[in-house]
């Protein structure tokens, strides 16, 4: 049977010209006006749109609304369109199996592609494929932002992102290796490779960028000192997902090593990063389209208000389009100029997720929320989870666990966190590593932060 190889199927010159990196990528977005920008994420996205009306999902999808091909005639008509989630992608898999009808893998005659998962966060792990288009465009953008930053050739690049059937830990692979030119360790989870072990590979290969969830990165910083080893460690970057926590506690955990953060799903890939600045995250403009939305009632928010983050992908038009995907990742986005020049919006990064947003007594609440109020303090460990309940009488109440290395006083404790938070909730202090089984930082990329008990307890 004759059928294309991966490099066959795609141009990556063409790729390169399109989304550039390097100084490429600065000349061409120093140098852009807004107009100019708009009108080139205008031609991507008909592109996109194209390729969606050809797949049963979104035809169904925009058929229920009564939306005809010739009603989009431009990206100032994409409010038009109906939003969607990861559960319209479930129930296409429940109703499709094991792929769902979402992405237009084609026959005998289609190109190579990638199969993942989601890592199951917010339930049953989600089926991902990737062209090979779509999946370089992804990883070039982590590798745009790495560059940007100052990752070359001489940097050592520590990965504690998880494998297996999991995207993360593979694509951040692809990123650095295709994209950077730096040496690549892919370590993984503490439960892929030992926590002991990943400090002794740093030390031994001379680590100086390590990428990864910082819940985990910073657990790594205190067996590095136990073992003797921080010293032994040249690290001087730190690449992760920083959300509502302060960066100082992961730069004081790794003394000498800046810390950066980005933002990316994965069905869209990185969709936000900082630059060499570090005042918000700039939106990847030439290959996503960023709405905020009301997580009431689905409209635009205003300047500066915090909403849904609803992607769509300017670059997937080969397998898995994504047009209006909504994230329930909860942003805002920052006013005024930036200091690079870049033409591209910055956003204020992760503030938490809607559908894990909270009521409690009336208040809407983050349990990610926790984490900035209780850091920089010696005494905590800065580790925690939040605990829901329902009691007979069908008050609510939240238990925060919190980590304690000793002097702690739960009392100020519930008080700071009823200041910051704005209702109150009880505080339980359990020595280090306490929260560990419950928040299974040492298995899950992204650790739990909220178990919610309320059915077991009705």
């Amino acid at each position: 049977m004759t059928f294309p190889t991966w490099f066959e199927s795609f141009d990556i010159k063409a790729m390169l010209a399109d989304y550039p990196v390097g100084d490429a990528f600065t000349r061409r977005y120093t140098g852009m006006s807004r107009d100019e920008l708009f009108a080139l994420q205008n031609d991507r996205f008909l592109t996109v749109m194209a390729r969606g009306w050809q797949i049963p999902f979104y035809q169904r999808l925009w058929g229920a609304q009564g939306i005809e091909p010739g009603d989009i005639r431009s990206l100032a008509d994409i409010a038009k369109l109906p939003t969607y989630d990861k559960s319209d992608l479930m129930a296409s898999i429940a109703a499709h199996p094991p792929y769902g009808d979402f992405h237009g893998m084609g026959g005998a005659d289609r190109p190579p592609q990638v199969l993942q998962t989601t890592s199951g966060t917010t339930g049953r792990p989600q089926t991902l494929l990737f062209g090979p288009k779509g999946r370089e465009v992804t990883n070039l953008l982590v590798g745009r932002m790495y560059r940007w930053i100052g990752v070359n050739h001489s940097d050592v690049v520590h990965s504690v992102y998880g494998h297996g059937m999991i995207n993360g830990g593979h694509y951040i692979r692809e990123a650095v290796t295709h994209f950077t030119n730096a040496l690549f360790l892919s370590a993984g989870t503490g439960i892929e490779t030992r926590s002991v072990n990943q400090v002794n590979l740093m030390a031994d290969f001379g680590a100086t960028v390590m990428v990864g969830f910082v819940d985990y990165i910073r657990k790594l910083s205190e067996v590095a000192r136990a073992e003797g080893l921080a010293e032994r460690i040249p690290l001087r970057m730190i690449i992760g997902h920083l959300g509502t926590e302060d960066r100082s506690m992961t730069e004081k955990a790794w003394p000498g090593a800046k810390a950066y953060d980005w933002y990316g799903i994965a069905d869209t890939g990185s969709v936000a990063g900082e630059g060499p600045d570090r005042d918000g995250l700039y939106v990847w403009e030439d290959a996503h389209y960023l709405e905020l939305l009301d997580i009431a009632t689905g409209q635009p928010v205003a300047p500066g208000e915090t909403g849904d983050m609803v992607v769509t992908c300017l670059f997937k038009d080969d397998i898995c389009p994504v047009i209006r995907f909504n994230s329930h990742d909860v942003t805002r986005r920052l006013a005024g100029t930036n200091s690079t020049g870049m033409v591209f919006d910055r956003i204020a990064g992760f503030c938490g997720r809607s559908d894990n947003m909270v009521k409690l007594r009336g208040i809407n609440l983050f349990p990610h929320a926790v984490g900035a109020l209780i850091e920089n303090r010696p005494d905590l460990t800065g580790e925690y989870v939040c605990r829901l309940t329902r009691g007979a009488s069908g008050r609510e109440d939240m238990l925060v666990m919190i980590e304690s290395r000793g002097g702690s006083n739960a009392v100020a404790l519930a008080a700071l966190l009823r200041q910051g938070l704005g209702v109150e909730v009880g505080v339980e202090l359990v020595p280090p590593g306490g929260t560990a089984a419950l928040t299974q930082i040492d298995m899950r990329q992204k650790p739990l932060r909220l178990i919610d008990e309320r059915a077991a307890s009705a």
